[in-house]
């Protein structure tokens, strides 16, 4: 109770209601000031309370503020006959009955101003039902349950831009810099006005500059339709390849299936069809419309706070701890027929589970079935568009990778033979550099002792002398050559 107290007197100490008030002046007040306490407060909360309970009525007051604390929800503790209790402690000011409404109101001031300020326009006014016989009032009860449904939406959108982090701040700054983009706009328009005035012509030019506008305009709208076209028709290519090859699909298993197995093929179809329509989809549908009626319901309630939460946390223990005695006595009882009848409903839940699981399966096979069949279509398509070939099926294609992995032996051994010459080949280049650089270095020793023997060029002139004499021997060859051509061919003259 202490730290409920200290807790209330911290609060009103605050701000906006700044009463500098300590432990033992809020604990010594007089019935008549605490009520005005607890009104300082709920006029916080919803201005409308604001009441000098002096010049009120005792009755009054009490009905005010119950009506106010049933519109936020505060529920007392106990039961209907401590509900009398806290009334009459409400109309005479009681402590233990004002202190636990303080500190609740206390704790939830902004949850509760919101709370007040939504119950202002959806707390629904009744009208007795032989009122609404008459039209005008029909029309303006339907009337305010249409403002009533647009302040709702309204609401709605105003937290979701509040709580989307635009601020009014932003929004104008981001107007006064359009506007100034927008003036600097004006401005460089009328410069270039000025600057077209000049012009010869400048009138019909513009003319032109518009039409060119427009006609560019509807090039790019024409662009547009021609590539919404193009999708279409792809689509439509492949919504009739996918229907081709369906057909192909069946003919080959008309082909080759008899008609018995067909008809049981069908009639297969036709059972799971049926299931699907008659147990499953509307086990589903059924299960969504429960959902979408629950959610429904949770949008249309208040927002909960934190006590409310609590509460229907009590409420499921209460109901859960209820269960558990129903269970507990059935399970007493013991009956056997009661026993056989419920391990028979057992094993029909298990089956039926088992059903719906094999059904949820098949479903799925057959989706990753015509999923599979349809990239296999693009697939092949894409084949015959880069080679225009045919994709081999069946013996062909084992043909073909055997054939395919004859010409990779090939290749592997051909590729280790290359690899082997490129080795050689290196190893004979390097073996180049070697001998060109011993060999320079022997012409350079050489070189050496022709300058100490004082016969400088010795072995250039050497090397010269006989490149010449080569050269002097091709020539006399040619020249014999040439002669013995002659006189062939004076002896075929003659």
């Amino acid at each position: 109770m202490s730290d409920q107290i200290k807790f209330i007197v911290d609060n009103l100490n605050k701000e906006p209601f700044r009463k500098n008030y300590n432990l033992i002046t809020f604990d010594s007040l007089e019935p008549m000031q605490l009520l005005q306490v607890l009104n300082d407060v709920l006029a916080e909360i919803d201005p409308k309370q604001v009441v000098d309970i002096r010049e009120e009525m005792p009755e009054q007051t009490a009905k005010r503020m119950l009506s106010l604390l049933g519109i936020l929800k505060y529920r007392p503790p106990g039961n209907a006959t401590d509900m009398s209790t806290f009334r009459q402690g409400l109309v005479i000011g009681s402590k233990p009955v004002i202190y636990p409404v303080l500190h609740w109101l206390l704790q939830r001031t902004n949850e509760l101003k919101k709370r007040a300020y939504l119950a202002r326009f959806l707390i629904k006014l009744e009208v007795p039902s032989e009122f609404l016989q008459d039209e005008t009032v029909a029309d303006t009860n339907k009337q305010y349950e249409e403002l009533m449904e647009a302040f709702k939406t309204l609401h709605k959108e105003c937290e979701q831009l509040k709580t989307s982090g635009f601020s009014t701040a932003e929004i104008r700054r981001d107007i006064s810099a359009m506007e100034e983009e927008k003036d600097q706009l004006v401005k460089r328009v009328e410069r270039l006005k000025k600057r077209v005035e000049t012009v010869q012509n400048h009138q019909r030019m513009l003319k032109i500059a518009r039409q060119l506008r427009v006609e560019k305009e509807r090039e790019e709208f024409l662009a547009q339709q021609k590539q919404e076209q193009k999708n279409q028709l792809f689509h439509a290519v492949q919504r009739l390849q996918r229907v081709q090859n369906q057909l192909k699909s069946m003919r080959h298993a008309a082909a080759d299936a008899k008609p018995e197995s067909l008809m049981k093929r069908l009639e297969e179809e036709i059972k799971f069809n049926s299931y699907m329509v008659t147990e499953k989809f509307p086990k589903e549908l059924e299960n969504k419309k429960k959902e979408l009626h629950f959610l429904q319901k949770v949008v249309s309630e208040p927002a909960m706070g934190h006590s409310d939460l609590l509460e229907l946390e009590s409420k499921i223990n209460e109901i859960n701890a209820q269960v558990n005695q129903l269970i507990e006595k059935k399970m007493m009882r013991n009956e056997p027929i009661e026993g056989k009848l419920s391990l028979y409903r057992q094993q029909a839940s298990i089956i039926s589970r088992k059903k719906e699981a094999k059904a949820e399966e098949l479903q799925e096979a057959k989706e990753k079935l015509a999923s599979l069949e349809r990239e296999a279509s693009v697939k092949t398509n894409q084949t015959r568009e880069l080679d225009g070939a045919e994709v081999l099926k069946g013996d062909e294609f084992k043909r073909y990778v055997s054939k395919l992995r004859s010409k990779s032996t090939v290749f592997k051994k051909k590729h280790q033979i290359i690899a082997e010459f490129k080795a050689e080949f290196g190893l004979l280049q390097r073996t180049e550099e070697l001998l060109k650089q011993r060999h320079e270095n022997v012409q350079h020793q050489l070189q050496t002792i022709e300058e100490k023997k004082g016969i400088s060029g010795y072995s250039y002139t050497q090397e010269e002398l006989e490149r010449v004499s080569a050269l002097k021997s091709e020539v006399d060859e040619m020249k014999g050559r040439t002669l013995g051509d002659m006189s062939e061919m004076v002896m075929h003259v003659s």
